[in-house]
């Protein structure tokens, strides 16, 4: 599809979110990141997509200038561990999607994703640990081109929230 060209472009500062048609059904589930600014960068994806529900796990902090308006859109739910949320998640009808580089793993190119997703992702520098894995349904991929070896762990999960909601549009 090509532009036309016969219309000018014009900036919209604050254009409004376009509005669901159903609540996502999509947590994002984060193992203890390292990072705040890695976690606050997810926050506010999170908030762009319209996900309203992030479990963090450890001491995360969130960076109100990072996250912006997804700090208000987003409920953030602290955790000590992931391996209990994930059991509990399961129990209430999620399937629990891992992010991560894996044997068996899907290509996120391929994934159709259940509405009601829990989307697992692990540590910057470890990844998910060989229990999460055991508890994950599936674990999807994102393909790397180039060097380094993976994505950022906000940038992943930016990715697979966007490819969500891709399939889940409304």
């Amino acid at each position: 599809m090509t532009a036309d060209r016969t219309r000018p472009f014009e900036h919209l500062r604050h254009k409004p979110p376009t509005p669901l048609e159903v609540p996502r059904e999509l947590v994002l589930c984060c193992a203890p990141m390292r990072s705040n600014v890695n976690l606050s960068n997810m926050v506010r994806t999170a908030g762009c997509c319209g996900v309203t529900r992030v479990i963090a796990c450890g001491s995360p902090k969130i960076d109100r200038t990072i996250a912006r308006d997804g700090a208000d859109q987003v409920q953030i739910e602290v955790h000590r561990t992931l391996p209990p949320v994930l059991k509990a998640l399961k129990a209430e009808g999620y399937t629990l999607v891992g992010l991560e580089q894996a044997t068996n793993s899907v290509s996120l190119h391929e994934y159709q994703f259940p509405r009601r997703t829990a989307l697992v992702m692990g540590n910057e520098r470890l990844g998910l640990t060989e229990e999460e894995l055991t508890l994950v349904d599936v674990v999807v991929e994102i393909p790397v081109w180039g060097m380094p070896h993976a994505y950022n762990v906000a940038t992943s999960a930016a990715m697979a929230m966007y490819e969500y909601c891709k399939q889940w549009p409304r």
